[in-house]
């Protein structure tokens, strides 16, 4: 589902869209790490912000 640009409510901070280029540069910076290492981890865990925090710990 595609990100609704005219609601200008809080952000759903519990999934990481990798296919938004502004997402992808606030969860890189979040967890610290490159945009491809983001875009591997998703692909591994899938789009949970809380799973891939947890894959980027271990």
């Amino acid at each position: 589902m595609m990100d609704d640009k005219q609601k200008t409510g809080g952000a759903d901070r519990s999934r990481i869209n990798i296919n938004e280029a502004y997402e992808l540069d606030y969860w890189s910076e979040k967890f610290g790490i490159s945009k491809d290492k983001l875009k591997a981890a998703v692909q591994v865990v899938g789009t949970s912000a809380v799973g891939v925090e947890d894959y980027l710990k271990k």
